[in-house]
């Protein structure tokens, strides 16, 4: 019997690993064509909203995003009203999402190792904390673009492994019959922040500036971290160790011994490593047997990259076209977060083989969409525009993720969301430059016809994803 707090590691002779990772293939495959011929279950907003953990959870989701909203679109609006420069504007969003190239492959291995609650509460505190830094710089009088920049760049390092972790986490809070539902909750609490947020950032900028709309979304984190904190009691790892006998390697055994007696911290150092490295390799090759992982991950990460980086000509779009003013930003925001909403709300009633034509069709409407944006000169009708999109969004965003986590073990999940934020960010960097670029130098329609052409590559990712869904 081990002695107390001793790390016990588990052996599996080498034929009955074989034999373990052959069920879990057939396993993992068969879901892939159980997801395409059984018929969704019925969404029971009573089943989840009586989770305890998932109340507070959404009621995370919410705050968090309340605050970013209100910071990314005042953030943007300072510096496209000091700079008058769309390259500056961009290079906010690509201090934002540049982290997202390194941490992902050290985040997806922990977040799949260690309680995601814990890592979530870590994460929301420490951006919390230069947020409020950066806001009480900006109330003393002293703050420069490069203070808003750096502030961009350390919320950007938490964000990289943040959202990969609350997505991970829902798989642990709520029934498996309910993730489109779940999802569809999580989007509307989501889009409900952006939406308040969206709503008020033009009137309380005016009133109270940068440094109330960085005050606002500090505090934001902290009310993040406590609800999160609330989700459940007690440490839960995402690998249950019954089911998934080779959690660790036999090579480990040293490590765990290393670690216990801290006599050997070469030997716990190098082991660790050698784990880590298991799991990205472990990762890796799952996703390289998944096409339909693939696919959906694709589709879902280029319309994330395309809502992120295309805040770089919404801006231009406000200033230059509209003429309309951070008020009128604010409206935008406000009409891309009720399209979501609705949208979220709609495609969780859907059947999947109603499902997944209208994930291939809103793509296709995001792309001619974005090309006739710069084209509509009223305010009215570029905020009835945003709304289509942000119901576009809805859609492809609860398709893609329930899909993923039906398809997806929950001890894989953390990888996948990392490896599609490792390509989120792939994306978003190169056409936040792009945009950024042609926007100023060509035209702003030249940049929203670059918008567009992205959209149509995930046109062509979805459809991929309902053909081998068939």
């Amino acid at each position: 019997m081990p002695k107390r707090g001793k790390i016990h590691v588990s052996t599996v002779p080498a034929d009955t690993s074989a034999a373990t990772e052959t069920r879990e293939a057939a396993r993992i495959d068969g879901s892939l064509s159980t997801m395409a011929t059984a018929s969704t279950p019925r969404v029971d907003w009573t089943l989840i909203w009586a989770q305890r953990g998932f109340r507070f959870f959404f009621a995370a989701m919410f705050a968090s995003l309340f605050g970013s909203g209100m910071n990314f679109v005042g953030v943007s609006w300072y510096i496209m009203a000091a700079t008058h420069s769309t390259v500056k504007v961009s290079l906010q969003v690509i201090v934002v999402t540049l982290p997202g190239l390194f941490i992902p492959f050290l985040g997806g291995v922990l977040i799949d190792r260690f309680d995601r609650r814990y890592l979530g509460v870590g994460l929301d505190l420490v951006r919390g904390c230069f947020v409020l830094t950066t806001a009480y710089i900006a109330w003393s009088g002293h703050l420069q673009l490069w203070h808003l920049y750096a502030m961009t760049l350390i919320t950007g390092i938490g964000s990289a492994m943040y959202w990969a972790t609350v997505n991970a986490l829902v798989q642990e809070v709520i029934p498996p019959s309910q993730f489109t539902g779940a999802n569809a909750a999580v989007l509307v609490g989501v889009q409900s922040g952006m939406l308040i947020a969206g709503s008020f950032v033009g009137f309380l900028y005016d009133r109270a500036g940068i440094a109330g709309i960085l005050f606002i979304d500090g505090l934001t984190y902290f009310v993040s971290a406590f609800c999160l904190y609330r989700v459940r009691s007690g440490y839960v790892s995402p690998r249950e160790h019954l089911k998934y006998p080779r959690e660790y390697s036999e090579a480990t055994e040293a490590t765990a011994e290393a670690l216990e007696s801290g006599e050997n911290p070469e030997v716990a150092e190098a082991g660790l490593s050698l784990a880590v490295y298991a799991d990205l390799k472990e990762g890796f090759a799952y996703l390289k047997r998944q096409p339909l992982v693939r696919s959906l991950g694709v589709t879902h990460s280029i319309m994330m990259a395309g809502v992120v980086s295309g805040n770089v000509v919404l801006v231009a779009l406000v200033n230059d076209i509209l003429h309309a003013g951070a008020r009128g930003l604010g409206f935008l925001e406000a009409g891309w977060a009720v399209g979501a909403i609705t949208g979220g709300f709609v495609v969780s009633q859907l059947r999947t083989s109603l499902r997944m034509p209208l994930y291939v069709a809103a793509c296709v409407v995001l792309a001619i969409g974005h090309m006739a944006t710069p084209f509509v000169a009223f305010l009215t009708g570029a905020v009835a525009m945003q709304a289509i999109f942000g119901l576009c969004r809805a859609v492809g965003g609860v398709t893609a993720q329930s899909g993923l986590m039906s398809i997806v073990p929950r001890h894989f999940m953390g990888r996948t969301q990392s490896a599609m934020a490792i390509f989120t960010t792939c994306v978003q960097l190169a056409m936040s430059i792009a945009l950024g670029v042609v926007a100023q130098g060509v035209s702003l329609v030249a940049g929203y016809a670059l918008l567009a052409l992205l959209y149509a590559g995930a046109t062509l990712s979805a459809a991929r994803a309902r053909q081998l869904m068939r």
